[in-house]
């Protein structure tokens, strides 16, 4: 059964959006998702703009999105990440 994985960020500071951009797009580097992006959001929805980054994986199963976060590229990105952004919601189904 293929999970889905997606994460929405907002930058603290607007300035930042492109470093979060290039330090979540360091995760395509690890092997075991089948499907990965990670993108701006457009802003197209009038009624919602707090979200700055998405990032949308597939992933084969449970183990393999397990060993997606396990990954030493994963922790790293989190490093670089973490301290410029504000709002982080995940959702996998």
């Amino acid at each position: 059964m293929t999970i889905r994985h997606i994460v929405f960020f907002s930058a603290k500071d607007k300035a930042d959006i492109q470093k979060i951009v290039d330090g979540l797009t360091e995760l395509g580097k690890i092997p075991h998702s089948d499907v990965f992006e990670v993108r701006k959001n457009t802003k197209g929805d009038a009624w919602s703009s707090e979200v700055d980054v998405i990032v949308y994986g597939e992933f084969a199963n449970a183990e393999a999105l397990a060993a997606y976060k396990s990954d030493p590229i994963y922790a790293h990105a989190i490093t670089v990440v973490k301290p410029l952004r504000d709002l982080r919601i995940a959702a996998d189904f």
